[in-house]
């Protein structure tokens, strides 16, 4: 099959998976920011994500996405790898005007994976997991009802440690998602000399401003839990 048998198919599953990945994001940040202005409607929206069958599509759909996109990155990594051979090191440390980012997108990729596994055990597994199980989650004592999200972001960042956590792993994704946005748009073949500043110009403030929503709301968060 041509997304699997070729380089250009495997990057374009890539771009695609990506571009869903990024609307995503941008859809997160965008509800978080629901938290911090409206706590009821957050946890209105948290109860409508719960464990409702449409609810549940989407996960298994935005999880298909993520495994997909990961695996793809190994495989597109390995084949470079295995193209370039015992030149790699030399290649990409003396490539000129190469990004740092473009050198080092799966170590980022691996980061972000990192902090996301930490996110979804803050958050999914004590909601819309615990829901599914019928579990009951109990902190210090006290029932905790899935759809209370404002709980759930307050139990979060009340641990020192979480913000830390959260920023690096937002810095990570600045550069992850920076370089992919637009690199994205090459792989469609929107690289010429107009289109490509301007795609580079859009990837830098679209993901400048979503990651720098979400460490003002780590920010406001840790304060407002402490």
């Amino acid at each position: 099959m041509w997304l699997t048998c070729s380089s250009i198919g495997r990057k374009l599953v890539m771009a695609v998976t990506g571009a869903c990945l990024v609307l995503f994001v941008t859809f997160h940040c965008l509800m978080n920011g629901v938290a911090l202005f409206w706590p009821m409607g957050y946890n209105a929206v948290c109860e409508f994500l719960g464990a409702n069958w449409y609810a549940l599509v989407a996960s298994m759909g935005l999880a298909a996405l993520f495994v997909i996109h990961i695996l793809y990155a190994l495989w597109l990594t390995l084949q470079n790898r295995r193209a370039r051979g015992n030149d790699q090191y030399a290649i990409a440390g003396a490539a000129p005007g190469v990004e740092w980012s473009s050198k080092n997108m799966l170590v980022l990729g691996i980061v972000v994976v990192a902090f996301l596994v930490v996110h979804l055990i803050q958050f999914w597994a004590k909601m819309q997991l615990a829901e599914i199980l019928e579990e009951e989650y109990m902190y210090n004592g006290v029932y905790v009802h899935p759809a209370d999200g404002i709980a759930f972001i307050n139990i979060a960042f009340s641990q020192v440690w979480t913000p830390i956590v959260y920023i690096i792993g937002f810095v990570a994704l600045w550069f992850h998602m920076n370089h992919g946005f637009w690199s994205m748009f090459q792989t469609a073949g929107w690289d010429n000399d107009t289109w490509l500043p301007r795609l580079k110009s859009i990837s830098f403030w679209w993901t400048s401003i979503v990651v720098g929503l979400f460490i003002i709301q780590a920010v406001v968060f840790t304060v407002r839990a402490m």
